[in-house]
């Protein structure tokens, strides 16, 4: 699915954006039961749901309330929904992420991200590696746009070529804040590239790039359905924080039976003890 000129940008940026990689009518079944999940949380007044270890599935913003619905995330929606299972069962994520690491992919884990109109919801510097540690590094957080995705919005903002350097802790003075410290995220501003297109484009991204977003300064929802995809001969170092029945599953070619390690050293990532890693960044 991918040139050898787009498969060279990402090795070189840690990061792609592939616009239009799915139909807009392809994407409605995905938004309608997105809708309905925004629906049903005008029936509670907090997270709820659960998902496989107890904790909520559905988390929603402070301030969240029936005539404004603030539905910011759903863990592992491919676990309850044929619709969104089917993006890991085959299609243009997995043909393009197979072309950057091989026949045999593994599923780590999925949620369905949202800044719905109004939403004051941002998400500090990070990398992704440093919550969901595996053997190797071949491992990529692949995006999935459900609207279109402008500067105003609250796009992805990315380093490029980070995926190359330091792992950055996320432990702050003891305590796991889900962020890097304020040092590092003020250089991470000034370098950032921001991940844009219409609904429909498909971003790739490497597991230990930096990036970040921005609150939602629109009357638009800003929706992506979000993968963890991995060669299959990764294996994770660290329990979970989105547990799933699909969790460890082979979903493009076959089980490797061996396991590839490469040298690194990080601290232990920290599970969220409620629906979602916002609260360990909101109190960071």
């Amino acid at each position: 699915m991918l040139t050898e000129a787009q498969q060279a940008e990402f090795w070189e940026r840690g990061v792609i954006v592939l616009e239009s990689a799915y139909s807009k009518q392809g994407l409605e079944p995905l938004r309608a039961q997105h809708q309905r999940w925004i629906e049903e949380s005008r029936e509670h007044g907090g997270p709820f749901g659960e998902m496989l270890d107890g904790r909520p599935r559905f988390d929603v913003e402070p301030g969240h309330t029936a005539e404004a619905p603030a539905l910011r995330r759903v863990a592992s929606p491919e676990e309850i929904s044929d619709e969104f299972r089917s993006l890991i069962e085959g299609g243009p994520m997995l043909e393009a992420v197979a072309d950057l690491l091989g026949e045999n992919l593994r599923f780590h884990h999925g949620k369905l991200n949202s800044k719905l109109p109004g939403s004051g919801t941002t998400v500090k510097w990070h990398q992704d590696f440093t919550f969901d540690p595996h053997s190797n590094d071949d491992c990529i957080t692949a995006m999935l746009f459900l609207d279109d995705i402008d500067s105003d919005i609250g796009p992805a903002r990315v380093v490029p070529g980070s995926h190359r350097g330091e792992l950055y802790s996320l432990w702050q003075e003891g305590r796991f804040t889900g962020a890097v410290a304020d040092e590092v995220a003020r250089q991470c501003e000034s370098s950032a590239v921001e991940c844009l297109g219409p609904a429909g484009s498909l971003c790739l991204m490497h597991t230990r790039a930096l990036h970040a977003s921005s609150e939602n300064l629109t009357q638009r929802p800003r929706s992506l359905y979000i993968a963890t995809l991995t060669a299959a001969d990764a294996v994770p170092l660290a329990p979970c924080a989105l547990p799933s029945i699909h969790a460890g599953r082979i979903v493009r070619g076959r089980e490797p039976g061996v396991i590839r390690s490469v040298a690194f050293s990080m601290e232990t990532p920290e599970i969220p003890s409620g629906a979602s890693f916002f609260e360990q960044q909101a109190v960071g």
